[in-house]
């Protein structure tokens, strides 16, 4: 494959932005708790990161399908994140750190969803192969969280910005040597509202969104419910690492599942262990096997979804509306699911407790089984 696909340059992007997210999703709320913020200051500006991603990612997928060039306009983005993220090295107010996060939040979101597309372009026709690109992304992720874990153990979280900031430069000079994929507007050439207001695609929809809103107390407050049970840096690290490793493994092996198990099957088990994974956390926090075991299910909640989604995506859209297709994909799980999910957490961490916070996220993981029993394979 890195034969024929510019694999490697692909990879680069990927590692570089999921390290970036590495840094961001376990650490950013002790960061913040450090600051002096209340819980439901971290889930507000969690949720605020989060819907960035709801109106960002659909403009640029506009412009990026009306111009045909995807990468150049990912470059901006790139760029305007990098600088606008550099206020929150000096700022401790909750009302600036809101504003600026917004400000980097718009474009740091926006660039992945049309990066997405483009990795799609260059792999066509064996979009099947996407897992082993992005992969890379995995273990970015896991060398920062990793790192970091260790790092904030010795130095504290004070040195979380400046880490976040080089990070959002490599993820710039990573895609200046991505070059723009050859797209042909071939498949459906139906109107985009046509291919959209159809049942399978809308099943879909809810779906996506239900499945992040549910990872929403994981993504803001894992980290500070195992702070809270006694468990220091380098174990709340090792258990995100966990569970990114199992993402990595089955992103490896999804090709293969897929010869032997059906797509739908593979969507449909992936929430019922989602239900699981969730009540566990809340259950028994103070049981490191089952933490263990519940992290290892990060390859059902989020690289089945992930994976099956992209799939999903390439058959509901094709090329000529893949950018906006991925946009909406991105705005209503990544964005309006994660914002619903980590404000709804933080509204209610101090008043329900940790069990109650994550048992409601293993209901609303088993709702996404119900709606998705009603979308058919075909």
């Amino acid at each position: 494959m890195a034969g024929t696909v510019p694999y490697f340059r692909l990879a680069g992007f990927y590692g570089c932005y999921f390290a970036s997210l590495g840094a961001l999703l376990p650490y950013w709320g002790l960061y913040l708790r450090d600051l002096g913020l209340a819980p439901v200051q971290i889930g507000t500006v969690m949720a605020l990161l989060s819907a960035t991603k709801v109106v960002a990612p659909n403009l640029l997928g506009w412009i990026a399908d009306h111009t045909g060039r995807r990468v150049a306009w990912v470059r901006v983005a790139c760029l305007l994140a990098a600088t606008f993220f550099l206020p929150l090295l000096r700022l401790h107010d909750y009302r600036h750190i809101v504003i600026a996060t917004i400000a980097f939040g718009v474009f740091w979101s926006a660039a992945l969803s049309q990066f997405e597309a483009v990795t799609l372009a260059h792999l066509h026709p064996r979009a099947e192969r996407y897992p082993w690109v992005r992969l890379w992304g995995s273990i970015g992720f896991i060398v920062a969280v990793l790192g970091l874990g260790v790092a904030l153990d010795r130095y504290g979280t004070v040195l979380l910005p400046q880490v976040v900031a080089v990070l959002l430069g490599l993820i710039w000079l990573s895609v200046q040597v991505v070059p723009e994929p050859n797209v042909k507007a071939e498949g459906d050439h139906s109107p985009w509202g046509r291919l959209l207001w159809r049942w399978p695609v809308l099943a879909f929809l809810v779906v996506i969104f239900l499945v992040q809103v549910a990872h929403g107390p994981y993504y803001v407050f894992y980290s500070i419910h195992l702070k809270e049970h006694g468990y220091p840096g380098i174990f709340i690290g090792g258990l995100w690492t966990l569970g990114v490793i199992a993402e990595v493994l089955l992103f490896l092996l999804f090709p293969w599942l897929l010869y032997w198990l059906p797509l739908r099957g593979l969507w449909l088990a992936s929430m019922l262990l989602g239900t699981l994974r969730w009540w566990l956390i809340g259950h028994y926090a103070d049981d490191l096997g089952l933490l263990a075991a519940a992290q290892l299910l990060h390859a059902a909640t989020f690289a089945i979804n992930h994976a099956v989604a992209m799939q999903l995506l390439r058959s509901f859209f094709g090329p000529r509306h893949q950018g906006k297709g991925q946009a909406l994909y991105s705005s209503l799980s990544f964005g309006l699911g994660s914002m619903v999910g980590s404000y709804l957490a933080g509204y209610y961490w101090q008043e329900w407790g940790a069990v109650w916070v994550f048992d409601a996220a293993a209901l609303i993981s088993l709702l996404a089984f119900v709606f998705a029993l009603g979308v058919s394979d075909r």
